[in-house]
């Protein structure tokens, strides 16, 4: 039985901090005065160390599996696969928030 996965649920499987972020600030703004929102920055800085730690474990996985260490292929590529995909959507972030800084400093007041 295989079923394909799908990028954006891997991804934010992967990095859960910035899933429950999105969740937190929808129902921070549903609900009115609710508790404030973590700042952009505190996220991204969490999800960067989630992705490092992805990438980590990864690189303990392959080393496992060259030295034999009982580490199975399946679990070396699994973590390198959620170690690149949650890389690609930290930096598909980035550089959404780049692009967004240029246009703001592109405007003229």
């Amino acid at each position: 039985m295989s079923t394909a996965m799908n990028p954006i649920t891997a991804a934010s499987a992967a990095l859960p901090g910035l899933a429950g972020a999105g969740a937190s600030l929808a129902a921070s703004s549903a609900g009115g005065a609710a508790a404030a929102p973590a700042p952009f920055s505190d996220l991204f800085t969490g999800a960067v160390g989630q992705v490092s730690q992805l990438e980590d474990q990864a690189q303990a996985a392959v080393t496992g599996l060259m030295t034999g260490s009982g580490v199975d292929v399946h679990q070396a590529i699994i973590a390198t696969q959620k170690a690149s995909m949650a890389f690609e959507l930290a930096l598909a972030v980035r550089n959404k928030a780049v692009q967004a800084y240029q246009q703001v400093i592109g405007m003229q007041f």
